[in-house]
């Protein structure tokens, strides 16, 4: 008999270094789109270009990922700003070929040609990282996430046959 499991695990994506280096660009651009649309007539067209520009780059420089496993469904969602979620992907315990650490070499005989990655880690290198692979159709992904220990321990009460600890 399965038991009924709801575990969520929230995981903060590193800023890239980069990230002070375009809030300077864009604050820069967006100056100089102002300028330009007191001056001209194309500048309101820049400035609003240069708004939509500065919204998206944005939104993507603060990212977190939500696990989500509930009765043997594991769904990821990519949460940009705080404010807007995005599915990355459903998974359910069928689905499911193989989990362990992502440097395992028990993950070789799953990986191959055609194998699409999926990067749902905060890009950290002092952090514990496991790889999960399961099959989408035809397609095999590879998702790359950082799980807490009640996470993982509620996947293998699971799938005990499929995961690597």
């Amino acid at each position: 008999m399965i038991q009924d499991a709801y575990v969520e695990h929230l995981v903060k994506r590193k800023t890239p270094p980069y990230a002070l280096a375009v809030k300077i660009l864009l604050g820069v651009l967006f100056a100089a789109a102002v300028f330009m649309a007191l001056t001209t007539y194309i500048g309101i067209v820049v400035l609003l270009a240069v708004c939509a520009a500065s919204y998206f780059i944005m939104l993507n420089l603060n990212v977190e990922f939500e696990y989500l496993y509930i009765d043997g469904q594991l769904s990821i969602d990519k949460i940009l700003n705080r404010n807007k979620r995005k599915k990355v992907m459903e998974c359910d315990k069928d689905s499911l070929l193989m989990m362990a650490p992502l440097d395992s070499y028990v993950l070789k005989d799953y990986e191959g040609t055609g194998v699409k990655v999926i990067d749902c880690s905060s890009g950290r290198n002092d952090v514990k990282k496991y790889a999960f692979i399961y099959q989408a159709g035809q397609q095999r992904n590879k998702v790359i996430i950082e799980p807490n220990e009640k996470l993982l321990q509620c996947i293998r009460s699971t799938t005990p046959r499929k995961i690597v600890l």
